[in-house]
């Protein structure tokens, strides 16, 4: 099934990425692997990782609204920027929120993308 929209809830540990058209929702968690290593920059190495993971994901998702706090939304907007620019172009917004449910990401989810759509003259699709 072909979707649209994705909305991701991410910060260092995790990221919760919600696919969804009117009827339907997909979820796709991604958890950061944690290597407990002495090695000078493993943590950016881990973080690395879990943010190209969550890059992968996104392959193919149209348009996606990042969500969570700021420092998560911060740290992988770096990233995508600085190592996976393809993906760049497929953020369209962020929204700093703290841990909404499922439900609640998407009809916020659903919301923005309703207004994006108009702003932008692209039609909604169905």
């Amino acid at each position: 099934m072909t979707m649209f929209h994705a909305v991701v809830w991410i910060d260092h540990q995790s990221a919760q990425i919600l696919q969804f058209d009117a009827e339907h929702v997909q979820a796709q968690k991604v958890k950061a692997h944690s290597h407990h290593t002495a090695q000078h920059g493993s943590t950016v190495r881990t973080e690395h990782e879990f943010f190209g993971h969550v890059c992968d994901a996104l392959v193919g998702i149209p348009e996606v609204l990042m969500t969570g706090p700021r420092t998560g939304l911060a740290d992988f907007d770096h990233y995508v920027r600085k190592h996976r620019p393809e993906i760049a172009g497929q953020l369209v917004g962020s929204e700093i929120v703290d841990h909404p449910s499922e439900n609640q990401l998407v009809a916020m989810a659903r919301k923005y993308f309703l207004k994006f759509d108009r702003m932008s003259g692209v039609p909604t699709p169905t």
